[in-house]
């Protein structure tokens, strides 16, 4: 132990303030942060802030200060990372480790308590805790027990309304029929009552189950609840902005003692809505717990001011915000680098030559991240890596071609051109599920090696046979057929539609279309994105040897990377360099996230962003694409409304033409006026600004059916339909297309 004044008795006299060493680097807020121990307290830690040396220097502050022992501090996060790092960076502060803590994430703590009173939820203090995979297989064997259709109503689904459920702290008596509306047929709540029951009788509970049940325990039996108040004298918790119902429910009833509850987190940061995060948490803090004290920690020590200006300014237009105002004292720094671009690839081009440049300059690889909004984005920014040679590393998932439903739909594509490819053939010779088991498999392996023949042929022989039963036997011939319609298929139609075919008729699109994960979206996506990449290459074989050089040459090195990541699992992170593509409507912010909750869906969009920004320590660099395919279809798009939000004195245009085009750069910016809906657009001239190959002014005389029109990505067209400055047109190797009517000239002005 340090000679820090560290003492066994929580009620002695604490010692002066001069004694306490690791106060005297903290700024004034901090300082407060740590010294304002008794009643609530709410952190209002901005991005950059020191929150993490808040909260361990207030953990040592609570022992040093012998206002409690370890034991009587309740200390909360969300990952077990966090945690280690807490106890780690506490236990340097005191000089030794410490014993007796209770810190920890939500579940962890829970099952903690819960294994002190399972008896009281019908569990016995041994109860198992159920993964995924095992809740899904529960589900399942209780559709079949109440007959309703697991085609229909997948188990995924029912399993994610049950999490959402207990989320929010819903037990099935506190429910109703309706409140699930016709999902399982109206039968929802019948069927989480019978998968709570079926829990009971195997001794076992999920994640959401062990706040779930601590609620009820608390909740029902006074005594308890009473016993934890006495002993928790302090409550202290990270990341409360991403706070759900039940974990919300859960603090708020073991605050209720001593009322010693400090929530350190930041409401411009809730970005984790789409999984149960309640950003009104920590909004009503105040009102949940009067009298409470709120501190901001406002100086940020990342950032330059020219990142804060931009990010405080976008953050600003939110409405459910408590609000601050972040400052640095760093000198200098260069505004946040707007650029316009004509197309995705273009954009891969321009960040991959610029990190280059960087790289001649002597920045650390480690130093520079590329931040996108959806996985599907990476694709191209892979590919350039590669072709430049350039290290880097996916954080929070793996590489484009090393997905799962990138290598399945790989698998089904090399099948189709080399039949022999057993590793390929196995892979999806029961993905999605076709009833093929491990014993059907087993012959089908023996009688390859005894005959020294590849799997496929097997296949052919044994289905000939009666050696296998007849819906294994079924589903395979089904399967072969599928292979030699696909061949014939490859023979005379374009690979990237033999992709999209085989991935709709073998079931694998669908497969992930009824699957109601988070994550089955974007892997549609990813998929959509690997059919649109196919067109670069001239053939299947071709595209096909592509990836297999790409896969040889992606290494793991442990030397410097780029940082490739999603804007989600960036938080946390910080780089000098940031690059921020794809800033398009629709792209982002996301539409389907502003279609699926409104105005609440576009503040987490924006709160998405200024995350981004602030990951940013000496420049940011934003992008948007005057051409973007999305889904494996071109699209026109505009800057996204978020780039309007950017003030201008932080900012500055990288407007430097060409790319290769050869295009003379516009003077008009579209945007996004701030009081109308979502898709709505005003064009804002912007003098002295050039943004390469944004839309041209609207035309003087506007277009009408049947006019012949030339665009700069989609050649020659004929206008079909008019719907204000949208148009419907023909063009004559790309059919159908929307665009808007400032993207295109008439024909005879083309050139």
């Amino acid at each position: 132990m340090s000679d820090l004044p560290l003492h066994d008795d929580p009620l002695a006299a604490p010692a002066p303030v001069a004694d306490y060493p690791y106060l005297a680097g903290l700024n004034q807020a901090q300082r407060e942060a740590v010294e304002a121990l008794d009643g609530p307290v709410l952190v209002l830690a901005g991005a950059g802030t020191g929150k993490t040396r808040v909260l361990t220097t207030r953990l040592a502050h609570l022992l040093v200060t012998r206002k409690a022992f370890p034991g009587q501090i309740l200390a909360v996060t969300f990952t077990n990372k966090a945690a280690r790092e807490m106890r780690d960076r506490v236990g340097d502060l005191l000089g030794a480790p410490m014993e007796g803590w209770w810190l920890g994430t939500f579940h962890a703590l829970a099952a903690r308590i819960l294994r002190r009173h399972a008896d009281l939820v019908g569990l016995k203090s041994n109860f198992t805790i159920l993964d995924t995979d095992d809740q899904i297989r529960l589900i399942k064997q209780l559709l079949e027990a109440e007959n309703i259709d697991a085609k229909r109503w997948p188990a995924r689904l029912i399993l994610g309304v049950i999490e959402r459920w207990k989320d929010r702290g819903l037990t099935p008596d506190k429910l109703k029929a309706e409140d699930a509306g016709d999902v399982a047929g109206g039968r929802m709540v019948e069927l989480y009552k019978a998968y709570q029951a079926r829990l009971q009788a195997l001794n076992a509970c999920d994640f959401g189950d062990l706040l779930l049940h601590n609620l009820t325990v608390f909740q029902g039996h006074a005594d308890i609840l009473a016993r934890y108040h006495q002993q928790f004298r302090y409550i202290l918790v990270d990341e409360y902005q991403d706070t759900n119902v039940a974990q919300y429910l859960w603090l708020r009833l073991l605050a209720q003692g001593h009322r010693n509850l400090c929530c350190v987190g930041d409401d411009d940061q809730s970005i984790y809505g789409w999984r149960g995060a309640e950003v009104g948490n920590i909004l009503r803090f105040e009102s949940d717990f009067p009298g409470a004290k709120v501190i901001r920690l406002e100086r940020n020590y990342r950032s330059t001011s020219h990142i804060l200006g931009a990010a405080s300014g976008l953050i600003a237009n939110n409405r459910g915000r408590l609000g601050k105002t972040l400052y640095t004292e760093i000198d200098g720094g260069e505004p946040v680098t707007v650029r316009s671009i004509w197309d995705g690839e273009e954009e891969a081009r321009w960040i991959g030559d610029t990190i280059e440049d960087l790289q001649r300059k002597k920045v650390d690889l480690n130093d520079i991240a590329v931040l996108v909004r959806a996985s599907f984005q990476m694709r191209e920014f892979e590919e350039r890596f590669i072709t430049l040679g350039l290290p880097y590393r996916v954080v929070g998932g793996p590489r484009f071609y090393e997905r799962m439903e990138i290598r399945d739909a790989m698998a089904y594509l090399r099948v189709i051109a080399q039949p022999d490819d057993d590793l390929a053939f196995e892979r999806i010779v029961n993905t999605p599920k076709r009833g093929i088991g491990s014993a059907t498999l087993q012959a089908l392996h023996q009688l390859a090696r005894a005959a020294s023949i590849p799997l496929t042929e097997a296949v052919w022989r044994l289905v000939q046979t009666d050696e296998i039963k007849p819906k294994a036997r079924g589903a395979l011939n089904a399967l072969m057929l599928d292979f030699e319609r696909w061949r014939e298929m490859a023979a005379r139609a374009p690979h990237t539609e033999l992709a999209q075919t085989v991935l709709d008729e073998s079931g694998y699109t669908g497969m992930w279309q009824q699957d109601k994960s988070p994550e089955a979206p974007g892997r549609l996506e990813n998929l959509k994105e690997l059919v649109a990449g196919m067109e670069e290459f001239e053939s299947l074989a071709g595209f096909l040897e592509h990836v297999s050089l790409v896969m040889e040459t992606t290494d793991n090195s442990v030397g410097a990377q780029v940082s490739l990541m999603t804007l989600h699992a960036a938080k946390g992170l910080e780089f000098a360099h940031v690059f921020l593509p794809g800033w398009e409507e629709g792209v982002f912010p996301n539409q389907r996230a502003m279609d699926e909750t409104g105005l609440a869906g576009l503040e987490e969009e924006r709160r998405l962003a200024y995350v981004g920004l602030t990951r940013a320590k000496q420049r940011a660099y934003v992008s948007t694409a005057a051409n973007r395919r999305i889904h494996g279809q071109w699209t026109s798009t505009l800057p996204s409304r978020f780039v309007e939000e950017l003030p201008e004195p932080h900012i500055v245009p990288d407007s430097e033409p060409g790319l290769g085009r050869g295009f003379e750069a516009p003077t008009t910016l579209w945007r996004a006026p701030r009081q109308t809906g979502f898709m709505r657009r005003e064009a804002v001239t912007l003098e002295g600004v050039a943004y390469e190959s944004a839309p041209r002014d609207r035309p003087s005389q506007p277009f009408g059916r049947g006019d012949r029109v030339f665009h700069q990505k989609f050649g020659y067209g004929t206008v079909q339909a008019t719907d204000n400055d949208k148009l419907t047109i023909n063009f004559d190797h790309s059919g159908d297309k929307k665009v808007m009517d400032s993207f295109v000239v008439p024909a005879d002005q083309a050139g």
